[in-house]
């Protein structure tokens, strides 16, 4: 193996904690760097651990990663007040995305320090007498971390200066990457199995990693490699390596170990399971319920261990949770009037710190074909009421404005009742569209002033699925907004989000049995078994989200008789965007499976005027070597060698 280097950036503003008990969550207080030498004591092992949880932080909820796992795929395009960030990952003619993009320095950035962090605790953490179920935390976390490496780049360093995933405290200059195969076999696969060896069942603390998770990554792991083994569109790799893997085994060793050790999870799942109904898997007042398995958290009891530096504000940055805001429309435009006899313009849904509303950016907008392919079936399947807010509620009597307010077809509305609705399916009768801009400047009464549609005897305005567009779209109710303290106002809208990002569900682990199913893995469940109990928990209904109201229902019967009798890749698909939209898997999904061409390279949608209600199909152009994300420029930059050296470091078809 040749020696390789790399530049190594030591982490200013590291946690030390406390380690309680599992009721009780990290305490975090500032240090600067480590060493070898702290790393041998106990307050530095649990200083590690604590920097390497909270390092999630920096990656998951942070909008710019966000926008690179979702935008240009078939969940996300770009909306009306996107930046370049956002116009670049498109892949539709508006941009290329280059490797100083913001998004695609977030892991490479992020993640070595803390490779180095947690090597650093594997090596040493022995000489402070503590148990093997710490040292595996750090296993998980470098697996984890290597993991969303090979993901994203291809091919990376295992070695940051001192030798294969030693701790390096020493400023190199150099690097050299390794092959992925190598990545995967010395840098992934024994941490992940030696942490579920040494990982307790029960975590430590609230949201302490443990077996299951270690076990949901290792199976996924696995998978991701099979694929990566088998090639079936022979998208490149680099660094350029054959096919083959270095311990002997092919493609479908991988894919039934991924099964078995996602059955094993399933059927041994600790403390861990599945939430009785979909509603309740990302209801805000449940946060941290036994189907989460690991999170990036923040709370609103204190700006330093929210990871920000204001509870109140956020001007929008690491390590604050604000990607939701990214997919928000702006609502707080939505004028209704004060008087039925002339109109009286006032804002009848105002921004709000509730889970349904939020603070809006439209950087982000989801495809028409999102609510008319993946979720089409609104009736049964809980997962589209449980995504979206799809109903724009009055909230105009918190700022002290008199009822009722006069709306579509001059119809009066009342606090709670809907001033705007996004329709489940282009209704028979046909919408009145306003021509927009109105010619009269006040608005005709019961017009919208945003563009929206009316049917007759509505009070509120509509929008049809087909008139989805990037300024207009159901928001993404599952990520919103939620706080304890609006103490009967708005709250604190426009702060980052107080409640943990999701990271991995327990429900992962049927889709990913399921997915190695189909790619022949066998076991004591199929893959339309493993499907069915994800589809038959959609099917049960507590409450109505959108309409407001308890909705006592169970559709699981034809949920599961309407999964086809042979499941494929393509169906595997479509239920990991319905059971995970909008969470930040499915560019990873696509390019695992090599779909990405094919479930990408165009979308529908309206424009970005208001009134506009035209759908327009745009063409995207994604290539082979899009499958990997650019090395940082800076990464490069920073570098030692010549031109020649840098430019081959750099993943083909970038600059």
């Amino acid at each position: 193996m040749k020696k390789i280097h790399l530049k190594i950036y030591l982490v200013a503003a590291l946690m030390i904690t406390s380690f309680l008990s599992c009721e009780e969550i990290l305490e975090e207080t500032p240090r600067s760097t480590y060493t070898a030498a702290f790393f041998k004591t106990e307050i530095g092992v649990n200083g590690g651990l604590t920097a390497l949880y909270s390092h999630l932080r920096y990656i998951y909820g942070w909008a710019y990663y966000y926008n690179s796992c979702l935008t240009g795929t078939d969940e996300a395009t770009y909306g009306q007040s996107a930046d370049q960030n956002f116009l670049e990952y498109d892949m539709s003619g508006r941009g290329q995305v280059q490797s100083v993009n913001q998004a695609s320095n977030t892991v490479w950035t992020e993640v070595f320090p803390m490779i180095n962090t947690a090597s650093g605790i594997i090596e040493f953490a022995s000489d402070a007498g503590l148990p093997d179920a710490l040292i595996a935390e750090a296993r998980f976390f470098r697996a984890f971390d290597f993991f969303l490496l090979v993901t994203t780049y291809g091919g990376v360093p295992l070695d940051q200066g001192a030798g294969i995933l030693k701790f390096n405290s020493s400023a190199l200059r150099t690097s050299v990457r390794n092959t992925v195969p190598e990545v995967y076999t010395i840098g992934i696969f024994p941490d992940l199995i030696q942490a579920i060896e040494d990982l307790p069942d029960e975590p430590r603390l609230v949201g302490g990693v443990t077996k299951t998770v270690a076990r949901l990554y290792l199976a996924k792991a696995y998978l991701t490699y099979g694929w990566w083994l088998e090639n079936p569109n022979n998208i490149p790799t680099y660094p350029e390596a054959s096919r083959v893997d270095p311990d002997g085994h092919n493609a479908a060793w991988y894919f039934q170990e991924a099964y078995d050790v996602a059955l094993e999870a399933i059927n041994n799942p600790g403390p861990f399971g599945l939430q009785p109904t979909y509603y309740d898997v990302n209801l805000g007042e449940n946060d941290r319920n036994n189907e989460i398995l690991l999170f990036a958290d923040h709370t609103e009891l204190d700006a330093v261990y929210n990871g920000s530096t204001d509870l109140d504000y956020s001007t929008g940055s690491q390590p604050d949770n604000f990607a939701v805001w990214m997919m928000t429309w702006n609502y707080t435009e939505l004028q209704s009037s004060s008087s039925d006899a002339t109109w009286t313009a006032v804002n009848s849904v105002q921004r709000w710190a509730v889970q349904h509303l939020g603070r809006p950016w439209i950087r982000m907008a989801p495809p028409i074909g999102v609510f008319t392919e993946t979720f089409s079936d609104k009736t049964h399947d809980s997962r589209y009421d449980g995504t979206f807010t799809t109903v724009y509620r009055a909230n105009y009597d918190i700022a002290g404005i008199e009822s009722p307010v006069y709306n579509a077809n001059n119809l009066p509305v009342l606090p709670g009742e809907p001033i705007l609705t996004f329709l489940d399916e282009d209704p028979a009768t046909s919408i009145e569209y306003p021509p927009y801009p109105h010619a009269d400047p006040l608005v005709s009464a019961g017009q919208s002033n945003v563009g929206a549609g009316w049917l007759p005897g509505r009070a509120d305005w509509v929008v049809s699925p087909s008139a989805i567009s990037r300024i207009m779209y159901p928001g993404l109710w599952k990520l919103g907004t939620y706080r304890t303290d609006n103490e009967g106002g708005y709250g604190h809208p426009n702060s980052g989000l107080t409640r943990p990002f999701n990271i991995a569900k327990f429900s992962e682990l049927y889709l990913i049995a399921a997915e190695a199913a189909v790619k022949g893995a066998t076991g004591s469940m199929s893959a339309r078994d493993l499907v069915n109990v994800l589809r038959a928990r959609a099917g049960i209904w507590r409450w109505n989200n959108n309409g407001n109201v308890e909705k006592i229902e169970d559709h699981s019967a034809e949920m599961i008789a309407a999964t086809p009798a042979t499941i494929d890749i393509d169906y595997i698909l479509a239920e990991r965007s319905r059971e995970f939209f909008g969470e930040g898997y499915r560019w990873y999904d696509l390019v695992r499976t090599q779909k990405w061409n094919e479930y990408a390279d165009e979308y529908t949608i309206c424009g970005t005027a208001k009134g506009d209600h035209i759908p327009v199909t745009v063409q995207r152009t994604i290539e082979p070597h899009h499958y990997l994300r650019p090395i940082p420029i800076n990464q490069i930059n920073a570098m030692e060698g010549t031109d020649e050296e840098k430019a081959a470091y750099q993943n083909p078809g970038y600059q």
